[in-house]
């Protein structure tokens, strides 16, 4: 779960510094070279001192010989404890040298706050203060490490993160001292920063910060910015504030908090602090005159934007003062990297689309970024639907052959496809389906029952599930959490878990939104009543959205039932085997009723207290799945009293109840929640103010249209049979680089690039050629760093893709970017994948339909390219974006129709050996395809041969292993040899 702010020096004996400090650049007083000097003499005694005495008085740590034995049967006498203890001693200097490396690399190479040694918390802090007094005579030494004041503070209040420790995770169910804790707390800090905006404004000093470029360290962000000079990242929204839609010095403006550009210029709060800030005008003399006179110009645009940012503070610190609103009671959301494949760089919290609020990220929807288990979820089963649509085209006929190629989208389409692709978190929804189904069956090898889930919180990768009451010791390698209502799982333990089989169980379990690192699931099942939703009709439209499309394609659920009732009879297309949707409340209301019934008789029939009895049981695969309501539209009084009745043993049953609400009353509600215009979710009773989870309606018309165009039966014509890019196949058009994808991985035309970054290159190159539409580079970057990565990062990867490709002869680079911003190939880069589709596009749609030489050579041809699967040498960990693509799929379709086009071909002049020799050469990349089956069956019948057609049987046979035959091909050898069962059995 989201976690309290605990208290830290910063909120109670140790004020934060909220008055303006001097900042000096590059100034250093006498005390600190004599700081300095100090601090290099502690360093050489503790470093070379020590070790040199140690060895010269005790010796070296380790004995000369190794002999266990020997040493058990010796006494122990003083000279045995004085080695013991010496060995004490060298091992505290091994670790406190340790830390000073640990704690030198990272102030020399600006990543921030340094990783910590195990064990080492009194012996780094030291190490970490010697650093720092060491390089205080240095140019940025103060912006990298601790001011030397927090001296007395120990090691864990520097290192004290954001948000508490997962022991600390609230519950659903606030305290009521804890909420009045935090509001004190909370109204405190905003009249600290009231007063302290005054007090810098009357001093005069503003201090500004020049974006440093990405040499030898990470991008800068407001977060670390404001990490480094505020002494908390997550007042990096003032920063954003006083420099919103300014003019910078190359003319461009901050628009979102997390796109900012080296050169540019950040006026800061009054209290900031650090060597590399510039306060004008004491600093001016010792800056150069061109960034002085940045600093001048972007001054004079900041009059308005300090009166906004002030009126704003001011605004909040009386909200907070008011000690009624739920976000002074709990933390805001700290923009940390998201899960998953989304960038290191994620726009922060309140740049969130909402309904009432079209904002996005580098162009694409924010609202799916933002949603990792949905992007996931909704991923998946479109690859699905593709897939499915691709083998239903084949096998089915369904309008005739009508191609492997879905359409390309479009629009909001292709934005939310990239979405989709950029904010997915498959990993995720892996590790959370694993561990629960591992719950469930170490309850069952227990015969312990399944415990009441309210909700689960994944927070840092780490799984929290709230009980409904204290249900005992959790199995191994859960643990108890903060209290006996919390279970707990933690990334590492959750990745050892394999796959069981066993029911899901909690299939209701669906995403909310997110509160400081930590993401809310709510178990609609278990809710003891009816979920009420308030706020405008639109935004409880994005959060109903949301939530169906989530359920209806989650990877932790097996089978279950969602009704929708007032919105979304466009969303069944996503799932219709589990959503459906009915016209109105009465229609419910009977439905339901019936249902009820039904439930409570099996459950008493089968002796269960409950469905998660149920589904531990022997029946856990084929009863108790979960029946969800979705209930827009607001019920009269009556049918809410129904509604209720309905569901005050709906919990019991597995059925779940949320309904919307406009007044924000509805009779018969267990639990309230409200939904803002600015996509925050508010339960306060439940000690709840979330980020929520939305599905806005231009987002949910382009993710049912995704579903819609891959639906093989949408449309008067189906998918297109025309490649998205087809080749000159004449000598004319011979490409400058030839990438084989088809089999190994080889590039013909370019110098294989030098060092690590050559596996790296090759992967982008093969992600570009295999979508020639063109490639978001946030879709790129999410691909080849699934766990993220920093602008600066993606940026030099594209300059040395730009730089291996070159330029075509007139000038052209090969790598170019497109009007929507996407990264396309020019026509001289090809792939044998490109050739491939073109020469069968040409043979059976071209010029081969006209010429039957010129047919059988095009489709000789491009049987020759195939080598194997695609990509066949890919290493190990690498190319895993392959698993979101159905090139995999349509590789094989395609090489079985050039074999199918071949053999028809040369059948056409009974040449059925030509035509074996074309099917078995398909068949070794589409082993599995039935056409090639019947069609080898048929070619292998013309020779008049019965034992070779036999012996094919047997090997079909084989090959279907235990399975079967296919209906189609088992029929077919009746056909063309009656006798083939007696065949096969008389020849072994």
């Amino acid at each position: 779960m989201p976690r309290r702010r605990s208290p830290s020096p910063s909120s109670s004996t140790a004020p934060r510094n909220r008055t303006p400090q001097p900042v000096r650049v590059r100034r250093r007083t006498f005390g600190d070279f004599v700081k300095a000097f100090l601090a290099f003499v502690a360093l050489a005694v503790l470093l070379v001192g020590v070790p040199v005495a140690l060895a010269m008085t005790a010796g070296w740590p380790f004995p000369e010989t190794f002999e266990p034995m020997e040493w058990l049967k010796q006494d122990i006498s003083v000279s045995t404890f004085l080695s013991i203890l010496t060995f004490v001693v060298w091992l505290a200097w091994a670790q406190f040298t340790a830390c000073v490396l640990v704690e030198m690399k990272a102030a020399l190479s600006g990543v921030g706050v340094p990783g910590r040694v195990p064990g080492a918390g009194p012996s780094q802090l030291l190490a970490r203060q010697l650093v720092a007094a060491l390089l205080l005579v240095g140019a940025t030494a103060a912006s990298f490490t601790p001011s030397l004041a927090q001296l007395g503070q120990t090691y864990d209040d520097n290192q004290r993160p954001t948000v508490a420790a997962a022991q600390q995770t609230p519950g659903l169910f606030a305290q009521q001292q804890e909420q009045a804790a935090d509001t004190a707390a909370a109204v405190a800090e905003q009249a600290s920063h009231t007063e302290a905006a005054p007090a810098a404004k009357k001093q005069g000093d503003t201090k500004f910060y020049r974006i440093q470029p990405p040499e030898g360290r990470h991008h800068d962000s407001l977060w670390e910015i404001a990490e480094r000079h505020l002494g908390d990242g997550r007042r990096y929204k003032e920063i954003f504030e006083l420099n919103k839609d300014r003019a910078q010095p190359d003319g461009s403006r901050l628009s979102e908090a997390s796109l900012i550009r080296p050169g540019w210029i950040m006026e800061m709060p009054g209290d900031a602090r650090g060597g590399d800030l510039v306060e004008m005008p004491d600093d001016a003399p010792e800056v150069s005159p061109e960034v002085r006179q940045q600093i001048s110009d972007y001054a004079r645009t900041g009059d308005g934007a300090q009166e906004q940012g002030g009126d704003q503070a001011q605004g909040s610190g009386d909200e907070g003062s008011g000690g009624g609103t739920a976000h002074v009671d709990l933390p805001q959301q700290r923009p940390a990297p998201g899960t998953g494949h989304a960038d290191l760089q994620r726009p922060a919290p309140d740049q969130v689309a909402t309904p009432a609020q079209d904002s996005s990220s580098f162009g694409l929807p924010e609202a799916l970024l933002t949603a990792p288990l949905l992007a996931a979820g909704l991923l998946g089963a479109l690859g699905h639907r593709r897939r499915q649509a691709l083998w239903q085209s084949a096998f089915a006929g369904i309008g005739g052959r009508r191609g492997m190629e879905p359409p390309t989208p479009t629009g909001d389409a292709l934005d939310v496809q990239d979405a989709l692709l950029v904010g997915a978190d498959p990993e995720g929804v892996r590790l959370l389906d694993r561990s629960l189904r591992g719950l469930a069956a170490s309850l069952a090898a227990e015969s312990r029952p399944l415990p009441t889930v309210y909700a689960a919180w994944m927070s840092n990768g780490d799984l929290h599930l709230q009980l409904a009451q204290p249900s005992g010791k959790p199995p191994s390698p859960w643990q108890l959490g903060q209290d006996q209502t919390f279970w707990m799982l933690a990334r590492a333990d959750a990745e050892t878990y394999e796959d069981v089989d066993t029911a899901a169980p909690y299939p209701g379990l669906v995403s909310l939104g997110t509160m400081d690192d930590s993401r809310l699931l709510l178990n609609l099942e278990s809710v003891p009543g009816i979920v009420s939703l308030s706020g405008r009709e639109e935004d409880r439209a994005a959060v109903f959205a949301s939530v169906a499309a989530e359920l209806a394609t989650n990877g932790w659920s097996d089978r279950m039932t969602i009704t929708l009732v007032g919105f979304g009879e466009d969303l069944t297309a996503l799932a219709p085997s589990r959503l459906r949707h009915l016209d109105g409340i009465e229609a419910l209301i009977e439905t339901m009723e019936a249902e009820t019934r039904q439930r409570r008789g099996a459950l008493g029939a089968a002796g269960h207290d409950s469905v998660l009895t149920g589904r531990t049981g022997p029946a856990q695969h084929t009863r108790w799945a979960p029946h969800l309501v979705l209930l827009a539209a607001e019920p009269s009084p009556e049918d809410a009293m129904t509604l209720a009745e309905l569901a005050a043993d709906a919990s019991r049953l597995g059925i779940g109840y949320l309904v919307g609400t406009g007044s924000g009353d509805l009779p018969g509600a267990a639990w309230e929640m409200e939904i803002t215009g600015e996509g925050r979710l508010l339960a306060p009773l439940l000690g709840l103010e979330l980020d929520a989870q939305l599905l806005p309606a231009a987002e949910r018309r382009a993710v049912v249209e995704l579903f819609t165009d891959a639906d093989p039966e949408h449309g008067p014509d189906g998918p297109g049979t025309t490649p998205p890019f087809l080749v000159d196949i004449s000598e004319q058009g011979r490409p400058a680089v030839y990438a084989r994808l088809v089999g190994p991985y080889e590039i013909i035309g370019l110098e294989t690039p030098d060092g690590e970054r050559s596996a790296l290159l090759h992967e982008a190159l093969a992600l570009l050629l295999l979508h020639r539409e063109g490639v978001h580079p946030r879709v790129l970057s999410s691909a080849l760093w699934p766990r993220g990565v920093t602008d600066d990062v993606r940026e030099a990867l594209l300059d040395r893709l730009r730089d291996w490709l070159g330029t075509d002869p007139d000038g052209t680079p090969r790598l170019r970017t497109d009007d929507a911003g996407r990264l396309t190939l020019a026509k001289s880069v090809v792939s044998d994948l490109d050739v491939l589709r073109s020469l069968y596009h040409e043979a059976t749609r071209g010029k081969g339909v006209d010429s039957r030489a010129v047919r059988g050579r095009l489709l000789t041809d491009a049987l020759v390219l195939v080598r194997g699967p695609l990509l066949a040498d890919r290493p190990e960990g690498r190319y895993r974006w392959l698993t979101h693509e159905i090139v995999d799929a349509q590789l094989p379709l395609l090489v079985a129709d050039t074999g199918l086009a071949l053999a028809e071909f040369h059948m056409e002049k009974n040449r059925a050996e030509k035509a074996i020799e074309a099917l078995n050469a398909a068949l070794r990349t589409a082993p599995s395809d039935e056409r090639l089956w019947n069609e080898l069956l048929r070619a292998t019948h013309a020779l008049d041969d019965p034992e070779r057609l036999t012996a094919l049987a047997s090997d079909l046979l084989t090959r279907s292993g235990a399975r079967g035959l296919p209906p189609r091909t088992e029929a077919l050898l009746d056909e063309l040899l009656p006798t083939w069962r007696d065949a096969v059995a008389a020849a072994g």
